[in-house]
This record gives structure tokens, sequence and C-alpha cells, in this order.
């Protein structure tokens, strides 16, 4: 795992649910997605019943990236990440965590 990637994730895992950055639902899922694509691989589990909803869209968002390496996923975290950041463009935090990841 890169730095960048871990930094990204500790970031994303520890957003405050009121606080000032708030990702939206897609956003939420393309998180899930390239997480789970980068820390597990390919989707190997099988996909929730009729009525689990939340558990639908999260195995469909991750199976849509099948087959993407573990280094990709990971890159596509951490771009997630800033563009949600930019996003926040007063932010100190956000700033400054964008010029961290996009350093190395």
């Amino acid at each position: 795992m890169t730095d960048s990637f871990k930094k990204a994730v500790a970031y994303v895992q520890g957003l405050p649910k009121d606080g000032p950055v708030k990702p939206d639902q897609n956003e939420q899922l393309e998180f899930y997605q390239w997480y789970k694509q980068a820390t597990i691989g390919d989707v190997n589990v099988p996909r929730p019943g009729l009525l689990d909803f939340v558990g639908k869209a999260k195995w469909d968002a991750w199976n849509s990236v099948k087959g993407t390496s573990k280094e990709v996923a990971e890159q596509k975290y951490v771009d997630k990440l800033v563009e949600v950041l930019k996003k926040f463009p007063d932010n100190e935090d956000a700033k400054k965590l964008i010029a961290e990841l996009t350093a190395q």
C-alpha cells in the first residue's frame, strides 16, 4: 500500500458526519469500490438479496471495477479524494491534504 493511499483512507474514514467535507452518496460508493478493489481485489462474495438495497449498491459498485489492479485502485481512491477536496477550496485542511497527496 502506498503512503498516499493510507493517508487518503485514514482521512475518509475519519470524516465526521457533520463536518465541513461531505462526500455525496455517489462519491461514497466510489470510495467504497476503490477501497475494496485495492484491499481485496475482485468481488469475492455473492450479491446481497433483493431487499438489501445498500448492500446491492455497494456490491454493484465494487463489481463494476472488476479486473482493476490493486495499484490502480489505490490511485483511483486517492484521485477521487483529491477531486472531492477541491470542492472545498476554503478548507485549509483540504488544501494541505491535496498538496500532500499530489506531491507523492
